[in-house]
């Protein structure tokens, strides 16, 4: 089976007539029959009942009709899509340290999708992305920061903070008994110190500032071993794994989400960069919106 004899198919479906259809295909009428019978051989059944005087549809070839019709119209779409990816511009991606796992998958039909090379925070790639000098960025941001710069954003994905403790208690721990870590070195860790601060505010959680870029790393452990309470983990993770002495507990009461957000500009109007924000957007609201989770007040995906 061809696509160009579903074509067929489809032609003298509409015409009921196959000298017509042949002609508004700009084939001969005996290729026309000779490559409709060819196709009910394929699919084992008779598509038309057919004399001198009429044409018709069978019982089948009126069931298999639309099916062969959404088939030519995602071969159309698919034919589209590649010529609009053979002459567009790769679209600019930049992000902080988390990307969609299937991020390749999803947007290798719509376009062709440049990760740039230079991991930054996420300030700094909303910053890029309004500036121009990135088309996409995905990175955590407040609706204060997305009405200064311009931008857009849509929520795809979400981490559900956890705590780091001594101890062998790996039961849950409310938030308000948790120590949450604030750098003094604000171009690395501004965006997360503005959630910490609020996350502090809003929960209870003890604000603790460091000036050892503490967040991450072996030095985040010192200071979990430092604190009397359970320390927040930051979504930039561990590169290291938990040492034998520390173990990982679940915040509650709230649950604590830090969201990730696809962002563009407002005035955007490249099919391209469109597209992968359709493409790459979140399946529901990944819990952020349960009755028990917590989001600052300023996250746009707040509400």
């Amino acid at each position: 089976m061809e696509l160009r004899q579903l074509r067929y198919f489809v032609a003298v479906a509409e015409e009921l007539n196959f000298g017509r259809a042949a002609a508004r295909l700009l084939i001969a009428g005996p290729s026309l029959s000779q490559q409709i019978k060819a196709l009910e051989r394929d699919l084992g059944v008779r598509l038309f009942d057919r004399d001198r005087r009429s044409v018709s549809l069978t019982p089948a070839g009126a069931a298999l009709l639309a099916d062969a019709r959404a088939l030519l119209e995602r071969a159309d779409d698919l034919r589209s899509r590649a010529r609009r990816l053979s002459g567009s511009e790769p679209v600019r991606l930049g992000y902080v340290n988390w990307l969609p796992p299937d991020l390749g998958a999803r947007t290798a039909a719509v376009a062709q999708v440049h990760l740039d090379a230079w991991v930054a925070p996420s300030h700094t790639q909303a910053a890029r992305v309004a500036d121009g000098g990135l088309d996409l960025a995905v990175c955590w941001v407040r609706a204060r920061d997305l009405a200064e710069r311009g931008l857009n954003a849509q929520l795809i994905g979400a981490d559900r903070l956890y705590a780091v403790a001594t101890g062998q208690d790996t039961g849950d721990v409310p938030a308000a008994r948790t120590s949450i870590l604030l750098d003094d070195d604000v171009t690395s860790w501004s965006s997360w110190n503005a959630f910490a601060e609020e996350m502090a505010a809003g929960t209870g959680a003890r604000a603790v500032r460091i000036a050892d870029g503490g967040i991450t790393g072996p030095a985040f452990f010192d200071h979990v071993r430092r604190c009397r309470r359970p320390v927040v983990n930051s979504p930039k993770g561990q590169t290291a794994p938990l040492p034998p002495d520390l173990v990982r507990r679940q915040v509650v009461a709230p649950r604590v989400y830090w969201t990730w957000s696809l962002v563009w500009r407002r005035d955007e109007d490249r099919t391209s960069v469109l597209d992968v924000v359709e493409a790459l957007r979140a399946d529901g609201d990944l819990g952020i919106h349960d009755r028990d989770a917590w989001l600052p007040e300023d996250d746009p995906h707040r509400h």
